[in-house]
């Protein structure tokens, strides 16, 4: 027996007249779910929308694992999930690890935090730099922005344009409001590489525009 209304949030996501897909809604109905069912409920809820076909349903199964917010749902996220080949299922896994790392307290997901850090997979790694944007509005890292970038730094030299591209991201976001901090370690940085010269770039590119 089927435990929720796929019908009903393929047409509440998707516009069939326009095309256009209505992502904005999935955290609200997500919550609304989460806050109606029991965590056991809710996980068979997600799978159950995880396993349809449509990215955009597959998008709210992953929203609500984040707001359980238990080892079993962050371990289907960062085996399962990570291997989605949908870039906006990818973008819902970070947002997923964020509200895990909310619920579970920043300095206390420290340790998750590095040990995706340091998967092989490139989605996991980015689900964590691109999910805590902007690093030092988060809880901990606010009173603590030197953790952010120390965390952010050792990436420079990822394998991944696409990880590095959110570090760099990532580090400018921090220069706007600790820029002395960010600048401070731009500047021991060898530019040796293509990849440290890429991220270098991007971080730094708010205090060189002004």
């Amino acid at each position: 027996m089927d435990m929720v209304d796929i019908k009903y949030y393929t047409k509440l996501f998707f516009n069939e007249k326009t095309g256009k897909e209505h992502y904005s809604l999935i955290p609200k109905e997500a919550e609304k779910l989460f806050n109606e069912n029991s965590p056991e409920n809710c996980w068979k809820i997600a799978m159950e929308l995880y396993n349809c076909e449509l990215y955009y349903i597959q998008s709210l199964g992953v929203y609500i694992l984040g707001l359980i917010g238990n080892k079993k749902e962050l371990n289907f996220l960062k085996n399962t999930v990570s291997k989605n080949l949908s870039w906006q299922v990818q973008e819902f896994l970070a947002m997923a690890f964020d509200i895990y790392c909310k619920k579970n307290g920043y300095i206390e997901s420290l340790e998750t935090i590095k040990e995706w850090l340091s998967n092989k997979n490139q989605n996991v790694r980015r689900a964590v730099t691109e999910g805590l944007r902007i690093w030092t509005k988060r809880p901990y890292f606010k009173d603590n922005p030197q953790e952010a970038i120390n965390i952010l730094s050792k990436l420079r030299t990822d394998e991944s344009e696409y990880v590095r591209k959110s570090v760099g991201n990532a580090l400018k976001d921090i220069s706007k409001t600790f820029p002395e901090l960010v600048k401070r370690e731009l500047s021991k940085w060898e530019l040796d590489s293509k990849e440290i010269k890429q991220v270098y770039k991007l971080a730094n590119k708010r205090m060189v525009n002004g």
